[in-house]
């Protein structure tokens, strides 16, 4: 376990910004882990644990450890008559583990294709995309306790998903690393074809009686279509949620906005496009400085080239406030600010 100092992060955060952490190790087993959380040069220093770094924004040089996740390995720990129980390292790449799955003939993943990090961090975040969301498959998982170094199991409940969250954004921030998440992957699952942009895809791909694949497909093509490749343009996709709103609100603002679209979400709830509002508070394809809003979706903040995390940070923050003026609505982020 080879401990590096001063060490470059630019490779290890989608929005290609320069910052250095003070001390960076890269942890392949569960020992190597306890034994970087442990370590007396790290007791007093603040730790910061990486998987893929697409969901983060480095505004400033990171003082402590940065502990990167690189677990590997996949299995089948059950098999019964209704599904298959599939538990894979959180150092796995996400698509990867998506597209291993499809190949295996399972279904339950397809619509979460191409979705960039590790499946480490895709529970914290429930990740979600075209009408489906982790929570949907997720069966459990195990996590290292930082302070106690004790392994914990979580069943699905003990994570409180929620909309783009789960407990370890919250009260188990930075007390937990995730080592393995299981998944359900029913035989029969259904597929998943409620937003009209996958069948609109399907349908142009001359596509009647989709497979998994062909949905799985589908996504990738939406996707690479609709949203920059970090590869080309640093980027962390989706830099906002899309809010909910009570009813009276939304009335409120339909009153002033007679397009506003919305999705109910629950009783007297519903969802407002992120992206529309910051569309109409004129902020799409506009740039402030070195980064810029994405002129093909205004939902994601780009890395103009040589931006650096604050100078995203400030575009994320005037375009919350312009929305904010606008509609009355505050925009959450989901990257983690660091």
């Amino acid at each position: 376990m080879d401990i590096l100092s001063n060490y470059s992060l630019k490779a290890f955060n989608t929005f290609g910004v320069e910052a250095t952490s003070r001390y960076f190790v890269a942890v392949h087993t569960e020992a190597e882990l306890q034994a970087a959380l442990v370590d007396p040069q790290f007791k007093n220093l603040a730790k910061l644990i990486l998987g893929g770094g697409s969901n983060i924004l480095l505004t400033a040089d990171f003082p402590g450890v940065v502990i990167r996740v690189n677990l590997k390995g996949k299995r089948i720990v059950e098999r019964d008559a209704a599904a298959t129980y599939v538990e894979v390292a959180a150092g796995e790449n996400w698509h990867e583990f998506v597209c291993w799955t499809l190949a295996q003939g399972w279904a339950g993943l397809e619509n979460l294709s191409l979705i960039p990090g590790s499946v480490g961090a895709a529970p914290m975040q429930n990740i979600g995309a075209y009408g489906v969301e982790l929570k949907d498959t997720f069966h459990s998982l195990t996590a290292l306790d930082s302070v106690t170094g004790l392994v914990k199991t979580f069943a699905r409940d003990a994570c409180r998903f929620g909309y783009r969250d789960s407990v370890f954004k919250r009260e188990l921030k930075d007390r937990v690393v995730i080592t393995h998440v299981t998944f359900r992957l029913p035989h029969d699952a259904p597929l998943r074809l409620d937003y009209g942009d996958v069948r609109a895809e399907l349908a142009q791909m001359g596509v009647s009686s989709p497979t998994t694949r062909d949905v799985s497909l589908a996504v990738i093509n939406i996707r690479r279509r609709k949203l920059p490749d970090p590869a080309q343009i640093g980027n962390a996709g989706s830099f906002f949620k899309n809010p909910v709103i009570t009813r009276n609100e939304f009335e409120r603002l339909r009153a002033l906005h007679e397009t506003l679209p919305h999705f109910p979400v629950h009783e007297g709830h519903v969802k407002v496009p992120a992206a529309w509002l910051i569309e109409q508070a004129g902020w799409k394809g506009r740039c402030l400085g070195r980064a810029g809003v994405h002129e093909q979706h205004a939902l994601v903040l780009v890395n103009l080239g040589g931006a650096s995390g604050a100078e995203v940070l400030a575009l994320a923050q005037a375009v919350q406030l312009a929305v904010r003026d606008q509609f009355g609505i505050a925009l959450e982020a989901e990257p983690v600010i660091i």
